[in-house]
Formats: C-alpha cells, sequence, structure tokens
C-alpha cells in the first residue's frame, strides 16, 4: 500500500472541473469553518477564492502565530554535483544541456561548508543531480558525515532511493528529504521526463512513503508550478499530504511551491501563477493544516517575499548558490536556475526582524530537543 493507490482513485479531469465549479458559497462555507477537510481546499484555491483573499489572508497568518509564533527558520542550499543521467524538459542540469559539469570533492566541500558557516546557517539541504552511478550512495556515505559535522540539521534533494539506503542515510546524520513529484499528472509528467530513472513516475510517488517507513525525521513534498495547470497539482498536493498524515503521524512534513524560473533550455510555463494566486495558495495550505511548514525559497522576488512572510511562511533559503562550489568559488554558468531574491542573508535576517519576527538559523525541533 503506498500514495499510488490512493493516486489512482483520483480522477484529474473530475478534480479540475470540481475545483473550477466551487461558487462564492463553498468559500464562505470553508472560511468559516474552524477544520476543513479537501473539499473545502478545492473552494479555496478555486478562482471562485479570489475575491476572498483578504479574510484568507487574515486567517492564514492568525493561525500561523498560533502554532509557529513569530518565528521563521533559514536554511540555505548546498549543491554538491550537476551531474545527471535525467533529461527533464525544465532544469539547467539535464543531461542535455551544454553546461560544466562538477561534483565536489571532500576538499572542496569543507570549503563550501566553511563558507556557509561564516554566514551563520545551522541548517543545510544538500542538493544533487540525479546521477546514482556518481553521486550515489558511495559518495553520500563519505560525504554526510563530514557535512553533519559542520551543522546540526540535514536535508537531502537528490535522486529517490530505496527504504534502506534512507535508513543507513539517517545513521550518518540525514533529517530530511525534499521530494518534488513535480506534477501529478502522469501524461504531463512523461512529456517532460525524456531520459533517465526519473522517467518512472510511480516509483517517484512512492517515495515519501519509503521515506517515511525509514524513519526520515521531516518529508518534504509539492509540484513545479507551471508544468500543469496550478490548482490541480495543488490539490494533488494536498492529497498526498493529507494520505501521508494518516499514514505517517509520527513524520514532519513541509510543502514548497516553486514556480518556474529561467534555466538552460527555456521551458515556459503551460499554466502560470501570478503573485496573487501564490498567495491564494499559501494561504489555502495554511487554512487546509495549520501544523504543516510552508517553505519559500530564493526563487521568489525580494519584495514578495518579505510581503508574504507572515501569511504562513515558516521557512525560508537566504544567499543561495545553486550551482557547486558556488559559496566558496562563485561559477555562476553551473547553476540549475536562476533566483531572484540575491540579497545576502544578513540582509534578509534585517528584513525579517523588521516585520517583528525572529529568525532561527538552526532547525527547531533540534533546538528544543537539546
Amino acid at each position: 500500500m503506498s500514495f499510488v493507490d490512493e493516486w489512482k482513485q483520483l480522477d484529474w479531469d473530475d478534480i479540475r472541473l470540481s475545483i473550477y465549479g466551487k461558487t462564492a458559497a463553498d468559500v464562505e462555507r470553508a472560511l468559516c469553518k474552524p477544520k476543513r477537510d479537501l473539499e473545502d481546499f478545492k473552494a479555496l484555491i478555486s478562482p471562485a477564492a479570489e475575491p476572498y483573499l483578504e479574510q484568507m489572508a487574515q486567517q492564514s497568518a492568525a493561525l500561523t502565530r498560533k502554532r509557529f509564533g513569530h518565528t521563521v527558520s533559514f536554511y540555505i542550499p548546498l549543491y554538491l554535483s550537476n551531474l545527471c543521467a535525467n533529461d527533464c524538459s525544465y532544469c539547467g542540469f539535464s543531461m542535455h544541456n551544454r553546461i560544466k559539469r562538477r561534483t565536489l570533492n571532500m576538499a572542496e566541500i569543507e570549503r563550501e561548508c566553511e563558507a556557509i558557516k561564516a554566514k551563520h546557517f545551522d541548517s543545510i539541504l544538500l542538493v544533487t543531480g540525479e546521477h546514482e552511478r556518481k553521486v550515489g550512495m558511495e559518495y553520500f556515505r563519505a560525504a554526510l558525515p563530514a557535512i553533519k559535522s559542520h551543522f546540526s540539521y540535514l536535508a537531502m534533494e537528490v535522486q529517490p532511493l530505496e527504504q534502506d539506503e534512507y535508513a543507513e542515510l539517517k545513521t550518518l546524520g540525514l533529517d530530511a528529504v525534499m521530494v518534488y513529484q513535480e506534477t501529478y499528472s502522469a501524461p504531463t509528467y512523461a512529456q517532460h521526463h525524456l531520459r533517465g530513472n526519473k522517467m518512472d513516475f510511480a516509483y517517484r510517488l512512492e517515495t515519501p512513503d519509503r521515506l517515511a517507513k525509514a524513519g526520515i525525521n521531516k518529508i518534504g513534498i509539492g509540484a513545479l508550478i507551471g508544468l500543469e495547470e496550478w490548482r490541480t497539482d495543488s490539490f494533488f498536493v494536498a492529497a498526498h499530504l493529507d494520505y501521508l498524515e494518516r499514514t505517517y503521524w509520527q513524520t514532519r512534513y513541509s510543502i514548497s511551491f516553486p514556480r518556474l524560473r529561467p534555466c538552460e533550455g527555456g521551458l515556459q510555463p503551460k499554466s502560470v501563477m501570478d503573485d496573487r494566486q501564490l498567495v491564494q495558495l499559501i494561504c489555502a495550505y495554511r487554512l487546509l493544516n495549520p501544523e504543516v511548514e510552508l517553505s519559500l525559497s530564493t526563487r521568489e522576488s525580494a519584495q514578495f517575499r518579505d510581503n508574504v512572510l507572515p501569511l504562513g511562511i515558516t521557512t525560508m533559503s537566504a544567499e543561495s548558490k545553486t550551482q557547486p562550489g558556488g559559496y566558496a568559488d562563485d561559477v555562476p554558468e553551473l547553476e540549475q536556475f536562476a533566483i531572484s531574491d540575491e540579497r545576502p542573508a544578513a540582509e534578509v535576517a534585517s528584513a525579517v526582524k523588521q516585520r517583528g519576527f525572529e529568525v532561527v538559523w538552526k532547525d527547531w525541533h533540534h533546538a528544543y530537543s537539546g
């Protein structure tokens, strides 16, 4: 049993029609409920909810303050390799792109860790392209203990692994894994994943199940907004979260909502989401689930990130570099995608504090458990 079994019971077209069929009365009913379900979520992400954005934002902010207080956690991505054995239409690391390829060795990893520590980060996200032969378990076995010696909280965003491999990495210091389905539409997924192991839609969709069974502390899910119609894809993310929380209640969860950014290859979004609609989605996730962590990356502009922060965001990246060696060497030609918020971490932290929030550089779970 995995989420694939539930996914097979969900019809994309029926769900899309249901979302677009929601009325103002459905939205008002959802806003009045103390606890919302997936049908309410459909109403809150529907076009009918757009006139209610201010009310949604107020409720979302209140729920977030009640659960998370006036804090926002900071993390930074560390790109270990841009080698990739997949051909994906939307990614700068895709094997068909003619870019310089690089995998950090242990000495280079050490330099990157020292450069990041100088910026005060204590929570790090390790990112690689998906190349199992050259950047697989053997590489991770060497890299994780060295990196964990510098940071209290260690997350990964790499190729999907087996349950026993995740369990092994947990013993080496792994705390969290982010694994995004990209899109929950199997036909659209096939259009954008042309070569490599990432073509296996079901195996990727089952990854959070394997993570939870391996005892990983936190699992991040999400869709790449722009590959498909964003409202329907976002509903599937919510349904996936609902399944995971019912099945693996001991695990923490986070949701990210990356919008397509410029990259080598230049894919144009199929579904364009404007800033107001992203605010609507953030608030809808919070109104559905007061406990889930909501993460906003440097893909978004500084102005947008500053303004949306109070409405539901709990975790932010800052001063991100999306290429191997980006912190110690700064080689922009290798980047995975172009970021938007290019401010130094200290400047982002200052902006957060000006809005009345406390920056948490160390993950709260570990901070409070000693």
